[in-house]
């Protein structure tokens, strides 16, 4: 297996598990009311939305596309 694989893995991995923190965060009490009152997710949740898409996507992407 070699480095490229192994760093998809991980990075699909991070994503995952910053996807699982903010699903968790959006169902927060705080979070609920935040967004019914603004109609948007506080800042905190919205960086663990993005930084876990942009990981899982990465890890996965490298996992396909990289080196054979």
């Amino acid at each position: 297996m070699n480095t490229s694989r192994i760093v998809g893995i991980v990075a699909l991995a991070i994503g995952v598990v910053l996807l699982i923190f903010a699903q968790q965060a959006t169902q927060a009490p705080v979070e609920e009311l935040s967004n019914t009152l603004t109609g948007r997710y506080t800042d905190e949740t919205m960086w663990y939305l993005v930084a876990g898409v942009a990981a899982a996507v990465g890890g996965v992407a490298l996992l396909i596309f990289g080196r054979r």
